[in-house]
Formats: structure tokens, C-alpha cells, sequence
């Protein structure tokens, strides 16, 4: 007896190469265009229009018109979790690209992973929180602890408000460069947006890459225990 949903057509979209590239691109957490989403796949305006609405029907992605242009972006978060659990055993397996882009190095040392913080900086700071009491690890998950929840708000991030939102506060997400788990959910949304706000760091514009300056990286890991 075949039982539970049926995964085919999902990885058949996934696994061809053109789409493939455009999800990984929209896990930057950005809305791109067609011709944007085009150049980054190697495919012509038409050829993509006919992946895009693929990706559409299936809702692994969404679109927003804002005038004449037509902005695509990852459905939701389940989308982008599922991308990274992919890419997490792409890289267990040797599956690597035959070249490595320039920003590779930059890539692992500090990336977003749809809307929050990842690469060696990401797992550097869960892990130090979690030593630091921050988080309770149980049966429900990662919970954020009076401890860590006063370390939060010392950064100007209200959680009160954070954990009226439907999702989850507090998530872990393995990361694929660093087989260690870094932190999502609607806080690790929040950290990252309040590191980039304290001008702790920025995002490179057409990459998934964020670039700590010197002093902001000084500051995340002191932060951060």
C-alpha cells in the first residue's frame, strides 16, 4: 500500500536545473524579477516564464506586482526549510559545484538562509547561546529561556511581540557548510534584521553573502557570550 503524500512531482520540479537555480537564488530571502531570475538560470525570458509558473502551481513560490514589474520570492518558510535540508545532504554527498563562485568563502563564514543568520557565524552564535542558558531543549523544541530572553531584549528586540506571530519563535536549521545547527524561527528573523540595523553588518546585493565588518563581528560574538 502506497501511503502519505505524494512526493514525485515536487522533486521532479525541484531536480530540474533552471528551477533548481531559482529557488536557491530566492533562499537570499529577496523577490527577483523574470529577467533577474532568468540571467541567474542561463535561460531565455520565455523558458523561464514557463519554469516560474510551474514553481507557481505547485506554491513553492509566490508573486507580487508592484507596477509593471512582477516580483517572485519563496512561498514560505517551509519552502526555504525544506532547500536548505537538501542542500545540507548535497553537500554530505559530495555533491558540490565543478566551480566554486568567488564568494564561497564569504558565503560559509556569514549567509542568509531565507531570513536569518547562517554559515559559521550563525552556528557560532546558537551555539554560544545555548552555553549560555539561553535556550531550553525539550521535547517541544527550542524554547528561549528568562536568560536568553533578557540577553534579546538588551539588543532592542522586543520577543512579547515577536511570539504573538504565527510562527514559531525559536527554531534550530542545520547548516549545510558547518553540519551544525544555527537559529530560525521569527528570532532569528529579528536577529538578523536588528544586527543589520545596528550596522552590524550588510547584506551583498545579489548574493546570499552578509558581511560582518570588523568591529560588527567583534560585537556579534561578545554579544553572543
Amino acid at each position: 500500500m502506497k501511503d502519505g503524500p505524494n512526493i514525485i512531482n515536487i522533486a521532479a520540479l525541484i531536480g530540474d536545473h533552471a528551477r533548481a537555480e531559482v529557488l536557491t537564488a530566492l533562499m537570499s530571502g529577496m523577490a527577483l524579477t523574470a529577467t533577474e531570475l532568468a540571467a541567474i538560470a542561463g535561460v531565455t525570458k520565455q523558458t523561464i516564464s514557463g519554469h516560474l509558473a510551474k514553481l507557481l502551481a505547485a506554491q513553492l513560490l509566490v508573486v507580487e506586482a508592484q507596477g509593471r514589474h512582477r516580483y517572485f520570492r519563496l512561498a514560505d518558510a517551509d519552502v526555504a526549510q525544506l532547500l536548505e535540508s537538501l542542500m545540507n545532504v548535497a553537500f554530505r554527498t559530495g555533491a558540490l559545484r565543478l566551480r566554486s563562485s568567488p564568494r564561497e568563502p564569504a558565503l560559509r563564514k556569514a549567509r542568509v538562509c531565507y531570513d536569518h543568520l547562517a554559515g559559521e557565524l550563525g552556528v557560532h552564535m546558537y551555539d554560544r547561546l545555548t552555553q549560555a542558558g539561553a535556550f531550553s531543549l525539550g521535547a517541544d523544541g527550542v524554547g528561549l529561556t528568562d536568560a536568553g530572553r533578557a540577553r534579546v531584549h538588551a539588543l532592542g528586540i522586543d520577543t512579547a511581540a515577536l511570539a504573538h506571530k504565527r510562527r514559531e519563535l525559536c527554531r534550530t536549521c542545520l547548516d549545510w557548510s558547518e553540519r551544525r545547527h544555527h537559529l530560525a524561527g521569527s528570532l532569528g528573523r529579528a536577529l538578523l534584521a536588528r544586527f543589520e540595523a545596528l550596522g552590524w553588518a550588510r547584506r551583498d546585493k545579489g548574493s546570499r553573502v552578509v558581511a560582518f565588518s570588523v568591529a560588527g563581528e567583534k560585537q556579534l560574538r561578545d554579544w553572543a557570550g
